[in-house]
C-alpha cells in the first residue's frame, strides 16, 4: 500500500512538472520568436516558407557555421552616428533611446513613487483610525478601482484641451502623471491597507512608550515592516505605466513627450515590412521590465503572498 502511495505521488508530481513545462514553453514561444526575428536579416524574415533559424545552406537544411545572424534591426532603432566628443567614438541618435524611453521612465518613476507615497499614508490612516464615513469611503475607493480608465478618456481629453487653452504654462507630462496617479492610487490604497492591517498595533504602542512620537513610530517601526507591500505597489504602478499606450497617445499633444509604446507605434508605421526592426524595438522596450523583475522578484512575490494571506 505504501509503494502504491509513493508511486501515485511520483506520478502526480510528474504530471504537474509536465504541465508546468508545457505552460512555460507556451508562454516563452512568442518571446523567443520575437528575439529570433530581431537578429535576422530582412531577406530571412520574409522567406517563404519561413525558417526558424537562418542556418540553412544550398546543400544542408541546418548548419551552425552557416548561421546568418544580423543586428540591422537594432542598428535601425539605435541609429548610431560617429561623434568625436563621445567616449566610445559614436552616439546613439534613435528616437527610441533619446526621447521615448526617457519619457516613459519619467512617467513610470514619478507616478510609481507618488502612488506608493500617497498609498502608504492613506492605507495607514484607514488601517489605524476609525472615523465617520470610514467604511463608505473605503467602499467608494473600491468601486473606483473597477472603473476602466478608458471610460474617463473623453472627459480627460476635454479637460486637457481646456487646460491647454487656459493655462499658458500647462505641461502635458505633468497632467499625464496626475492621471496615472488618480487611476492607480485607489487599488494601491487597498493593498497598502492590507499590509498595515497585518502589522500589530502593539509595536507602535511599544515604540511610543519608549519615547517615540506617533510620527516617529510610523517611520521607524511601521513603515519598514510595510516596505514589501509598498514595494509591490511601486512595481505594480511602474509596470502598468510602462506598458500603457492609449492614454498617453491621446492626452499628450507633442511627439517629443510621447512614451516608448508610441515609439513602437511610430516604428510600425515606418517599417510595415521590416519586422526585424519592430522586433528589435519590442525587445528594447521590454528589456528594462525583465531586468527590474529579475532584481525585485523575491520582494514582489513575497509581498503578494503576504498580502494574500494576511490582508
Amino acid at each position: 500500500m505504501k509503494n502504491v502511495n509513493v508511486t501515485s505521488r511520483h506520478l502526480n508530481s510528474g504530471l504537474v512538472n509536465l504541465a508546468l513545462v508545457l505552460i512555460t514553453l507556451f508562454a516563452i514561444f512568442p518571446i523567443a520568436t520575437t528575439v529570433l526575428i530581431s537578429f535576422k536579416r530582412q531577406s530571412d524574415v520574409i522567406r517563404k516558407p519561413p525558417i526558424v533559424f537562418p542556418c540553412d545552406t544550398p546543400t544542408e537544411s541546418f548548419n551552425w557555421s552557416a548561421c546568418r545572424w544580423a543586428v540591422e534591426g537594432y542598428q535601425r532603432v539605435f541609429a548610431p552616428e560617429p561623434a568625436e566628443d563621445s567616449l566610445f567614438g559614436f552616439k546613439l541618435t534613435g528616437n527610441m533611446l533619446t526621447t521615448y524611453i526617457p519619457n516613459t521612465l519619467l512617467y513610470a518613476t514619478s507616478s510609481a513613487v507618488l502612488v506608493a507615497l500617497l498609498a502608504s499614508f492613506s492605507g495607514f490612516a484607514f488601517s489605524r483610525y476609525r472615523f465617520r464615513g470610514h467604511d463608505s469611503l473605503m467602499t467608494a475607493i473600491y468601486a473606483v478601482t473597477g472603473m476602466p480608465l478608458l471610460t474617463n478618456m473623453l472627459a480627460l481629453y476635454q479637460m486637457s484641451i481646456n487646460l491647454r487653452k487656459s493655462i499658458s504654462f500647462f505641461d502635458d507630462r505633468l497632467f499625464l502623471i496626475f492621471v496615472y496617479i488618480g487611476f492607480f492610487l485607489p487599488i494601491s490604497v487597498w493593498i497598502a491597507k492590507g499590509f498595515f492591517d497585518s502589522i500589530p498595533r502593539e509595536l507602535e504602542e511599544s515604540a511610543m512608550i519608549e519615547g517615540c512620537s506617533p510620527i516617529g513610530a510610523l517611520f521607524r517601526v511601521t513603515m519598514p515592516l510595510a516596505l514589501p507591500g509598498l514595494t509591490a505597489v511601486f512595481l505594480m504602478t511602474f509596470v502598468s505605466v510602462w506598458n500603457e499606450f492609449l492614454v498617453a497617445y491621446l492626452l499628450v499633444s507633442k511627439n517629443e513627450f510621447k512614451p516608448a509604446l508610441f515609439g513602437l507605434y511610430d516604428f510600425l508605421s515606418q517599417n510595415i515590412i521590416n519586422y526585424q526592426v519592430i522586433a528589435a524595438a519590442c525587445i528594447i522596450i521590454a528589456s528594462p521590465m525583465v531586468v527590474l523583475f529579475l532584481f525585485t522578484r523575491k520582494v514582489f512575490f513575497k509581498a503578494m503572498v503576504e498580502g494574500a494571506v494576511k490582508g
